[in-house]
């Protein structure tokens, strides 16, 4: 009897030491990949994204501590995971307006799937956040459909641009030259410090308004620098890319942005910004922490 009492419990403790396992991250479930994930909302369809697909997103990121590195609307298209654990696969679990939470490698979202370094305050071995809130989903088909019908209604834009650039030009007796991509540099506060180069880490305040000086996005409003591996993909636009280039640590700038380095013929995924507008972006460059800044490399195309 005291055998058997004794078999009982060592099955009772390898059952609890198992669910322990199981539990590392409470309310979550694991892929056989190693993906930790746990649904939030279910959506009305049951059929998943495909790889291919264009899918509009709500997504953020953040460390383990619960602190967002990164939030915002997002419209990819889906791929085959390329290794184990790859974010590929978490966009590939959901259907439209899903919403799930995901917990994955630090290392291997940035190392692979951005194929950049870990920014400064993540450590190697460390696990990281993604939430994920499905808004649409579109075949390949759909979208090139969609797309051809958008740009046709909109292809008289472009000009209208132009016209309402250059009046504020004009207006703001903006006396400096484009660069050779349309962007407008304006320094309000000389910097003293590191130049930025592919693979830093940076750290920005900025304030986003459109030409009739109304805000659309501000970091300074919510207290919340933004800071980032410089010259990676899913990052910043193309023309915030090249401005904070063009910037010195501890500087301060004024850029306008033509839509074409902006947010395009489409306008933001968030549908904030419309199709051919003209931004204005106020950026203070708060830090740089220096990459690995290899030699014999061009680290800085905007030199």
């Amino acid at each position: 009897m005291i055998k058997r009492t004794y078999l009982v419990f060592i099955i009772i403790a390898l059952a609890l030491n198992s669910c322990n396992y199981f539990s590392k991250y409470p309310g979550y479930n694991k892929t056989k990949s190693g993906i930790y994930y746990k649904l939030l909302k279910f959506g009305e369809s049951t059929e998943k994204a495909r790889p291919g697909d264009y899918m509009t997103v709500d997504i953020s990121y953040q460390t383990i501590g619960d602190s967002i590195f990164f939030e915002g609307r997002r419209k990819l298209q889906i791929t085959e995971p390329t290794f184990a654990g790859a974010i590929d696969e978490c966009f590939l679990m959901l259907a439209e307006d899903e919403m799930a939470s995901f917990i994955i490698s630090a290392n291997d979202f940035f190392t692979k799937t951005l194929e950049t370094t870990l920014p400064a305050f993540i450590q190697k071995e460390d696990p990281m956040i993604v939430d994920i809130d499905v808004i649409d989903i579109q075949t390949e088909e759909e979208f090139f459909m969609e797309k051809e019908a958008f740009l046709y209604w909109i292809e008289d834009f472009g000009d209208y641009e132009k016209v309402i650039l250059r009046q504020y030009i004009d207006q703001q007796k903006v006396d400096i030259e484009a660069t050779e991509s349309g962007l407008y540099h304006i320094i309000l506060e000389e910097g003293n410090g590191e130049k930025v180069f592919i693979g830093d880490t940076v750290t920005v305040h900025y304030e986003g308004k459109f030409l009739n000086g109304k805000f659309f996005d501000s970091t300074k409003r919510r207290n919340s620098p933004f800071q980032f591996v410089y010259g990676r993909k899913w990052q910043v636009i193309e023309g915030m890319e090249e401005a904070i280039g063009r910037m010195i640590e501890g500087e301060r700038a004024l850029f306008i942005i033509p839509s074409q380095i902006g947010f395009g013929e489409t306008g933001s995924s968030t549908g904030i910004i419309p199709p051919y507008t003209s931004t204005l972006f106020e950026v203070e460059l708060i830090e740089v922490i220096p990459g690995s800044r290899e030699k014999d490399l061009d680290l800085n195309k905007y030199d």
